[in-house]
């Protein structure tokens, strides 16, 4: 059990490290459009990213799939950022519920593109075979989910807050928050070490 609560405590300091706010912007900007009343999708959508970055990290640690971590550090942030967008062309409009399908493809895509990000320390804490990997890599991805539930769970309290007590409406408060997600995403595209030649 003790080695379960080790590996459940990475995932959970894996998103809620303050030092790598990169996985809470990226909830924030997958949360902000719902509210509790969507919250069988919110939570499918979580489930998808978790799912996402799990793969990742099994894909690397058999050596599946290997990428430069300059390329994913860039990567990461324009996620992010597709995100946002994607919320400010969508902010207010019904075809949102429409697109949802796409939306769980697109999150499950960019979980595995976050999961490549933490594979290279994912793999140099964890010694043996592969294989004896498996089991670690399921107490850490339950970490990861069980901190993703409380980012997003924090969201949809502050949507709650803000739109009965401060009236703003589901749309404005969709824009407010893309809007500043973008505002401090884009600086870490800008400065990636990718562009430094």
């Amino acid at each position: 059990m003790s080695e379960f609560w080790i590996y459940f405590q990475i995932g959970l300091k894996h998103v809620l490290d303050i030092h790598a706010y990169d996985h809470v912007l990226f909830l924030i900007a997958l949360a902000v459009p719902f509210s509790f009343k969507d919250w069988k999708q919110i939570v499918l959508l979580v489930s998808m990213f978790t799912i996402g970055h799990t793969l990742a990290l099994l894909l690397s640690i058999f050596g599946i799939i290997a990428i430069k971590v300059n390329v994913v550090e860039l990567l990461i942030p324009i996620t992010i950022l597709i995100t946002a967008l994607f919320n400010l062309f969508t902010a207010g409009k019904s075809s949102k519920k429409e697109s949802i399908n796409l939306v769980f493809f697109i999150t499950l895509f960019f979980g595995i593109i976050h999961g490549l990000g933490f594979s290279n320390y994912f793999k140099s804490i964890l010694g043996g075979t592969p294989s004896s990997k498996l089991i670690p890599l399921g107490e850490f991805a339950l970490g990861i989910e069980a901190a993703q539930i409380v980012v997003v769970f924090v969201v949809l309290v502050l949507s709650y807050i803000v739109q009965t007590v401060f009236r703003f409406s589901k749309r404005d408060w969709t824009l407010v928050m893309s809007a500043f997600i973008i505002g401090v995403v884009l600086p870490m595209i800008v400065e990636s070490k990718i562009w430094i030649r």
